[in-house]
């Protein structure tokens, strides 16, 4: 393990700057506030080269559900490591892919039964749009259009970014992108006054019902977040609304993609975010913490309807042509194997059950907060609204970057806190302790200052 570098942070500080470019980054920010340099990590926290640690409030980009090198998945890996480290999956197989393609089903929402593995969350978004497509095509119709939600993000990919609402993502290249049908989020922040998150759910739906009963035919599946669109400032809407989406999908013929890559795995609450609406989707999207947090892996699980579309003899040309160098990696499913097997006893859950409240109480005294327009947790992810004016809602004009202040904030305090924007959201690993929690809320609420001042 390598804890030390030539130099300190600052020596691979300097190196970094002159070889790297760092994803989602404009590099000539680090001129002000350069990479935090990490040499090790353990549990929910990171250790930099000169020893100053650093709690990993959002589970580095909602990967490490259990932390940083929990013993059980590190043990899985060193295991595989010995017997296989890795094959192509086309004509061939191996045990942990199969093992792990029999677990997801087994954890899944009833009615899933394949698995098609990818290797990352805009990869499988990119899988179930074209197999969505293609089981259409398949069966002899042409539908080549998706409805996907304003505030909506699918990934970076061209067909992911194509059913993405981030212009600051999908506007440098339009030109390359397919344009979905738009349906209105339902957000329960958007409530007119008076209005319920199950209201707005019911507007929602009707409108939905409506642009799906316009454009009969066209439409191939429409694509969710259920219950939090992450990326697009932890947005949450009522269970309903998912609910009467799956009963319009069905009304209309269309597929369903529950895209949980970042919602799964007990982020909500619940194992996997559709059951808090009882339904099963048509195609349904994982990755991040599927391996919790130690390699690359992603999964589209279907339903034998789909698969059907596509089974036949191979001159039918019904095949599904996509594929990936490393699809079902026997160490990446064996490290998701390790951490799927930390749910069998029923305590994370009930972990995750405890630290959502703790949460959700250490943020409910930024509630009456001159700056604060929203606070809003699902499971284990919450969210601080935080705007120039808590009674009208206005914003602080973007390119004051008041997130970025707290971003440097909760650094300075030793805790990796990355705004959405000006919303300060968290989604710390699941061993967190609730001092952690505390702690963690504490700094924020400091940082909050800091971006108001």
């Amino acid at each position: 393990m390598i804890t030390k570098a030539p130099g300190g942070n600052a020596g691979l500080i300097a190196r970094d700057l002159s070889v790297l470019w760092h994803p989602c980054t404009q590099m000539h920010d680090h001129e002000s506030l350069p990479p935090v340099p990490v040499a090790s990590a353990e549990g929910a926290w990171l250790t930099d080269f000169d020893g100053r640690r650093y709690f990993d409030g959002i589970s580095s980009w909602w990967t490490c559900l259990f932390g940083h090198r929990h013993p059980a998945i590190v043990e899985a890996i060193g295991a595989q490591l010995g017997r296989l480290d890795h094959v192509l999956l086309a004509g061939f197989s191996h045990e942990p892919a199969v093992a792990l393609a029999e677990r997801l089903l087994a954890m899944a929402p009833p009615g899933l039964s394949r698995v098609f593995y990818a290797d990352n969350g805009s990869s499988a978004v990119e899988v179930a749009l074209k197999m969505s497509v293609h089981a259409w095509r398949n069966r002899g119709q042409k539908r080549s259009r998706f409805v996907a939600l304003t505030g909506g993000y699918h990934g970076e990919t061209l067909g992911a970014l194509s059913v993405t609402d981030l212009g600051l993502y999908r506007e440098p290249y339009r030109p390359l992108l397919v344009e979905p049908l738009w349906a209105n989020s339902p957000d329960a922040y958007q409530a007119e006054p008076g209005e319920s998150a199950a209201q707005v759910a019911a507007r929602r739906l009707d409108e939905l019902d409506a642009l799906l009963g316009r454009h009969a035919g066209e439409v191939a599946a429409v694509i969710v977040e259920p219950l939090v669109q992450c990326a697009g400032g932890m947005r949450m809407h009522h269970p309903d609304w998912l609910a009467g989406l799956r009963r319009l999908c069905d009304r209309h013929e269309v597929h369903l993609i529950a895209d949980e890559i970042a919602v799964g795995f007990g982020r909500t609450g619940t194992l996997f975010a559709c059951e808090q609406a009882a339904i099963t989707p048509d195609f349904l999207c994982l990755s991040k913490g599927i391996t919790g947090g130690f390699l690359p892996l992603a999964a589209v699980l279907t339903t034998a309807t789909v698969y059907e579309a596509f089974y036949d003899h191979w001159r039918s040309g019904k095949a599904f042509l996509h594929s990936h160098s490393y699809t079902g990696n026997p160490i990446a499913c064996a490290a998701a194997l390790a951490s799927c097997a930390l749910f069998d006893d029923g305590t994370v859950l009930a972990r995750i059950d405890a630290l959502g409240r703790q949460l959700g109480a250490a943020l409910e005294p930024l509630r009456g907060h001159p700056n604060v327009a929203d606070v809003r947790r699902t499971g284990l992810i919450a969210a601080v609204e935080v705007v120039a004016d808590a009674g009208s809602r206005r914003p602080f004009p973007p390119q004051e970057r008041r997130g970025r202040r707290l971003h440097a904030h909760a650094l300075a305090h030793g805790v990796l806190l990355r705004p959405l924007g000006d919303v300060v959201y968290f989604m710390p690993p699941y061993c967190s302790t609730e001092a952690e929690i505390d702690a963690m809320v504490a700094v924020a609420a400091g940082g909050i200052e800091t971006m108001v001042a």
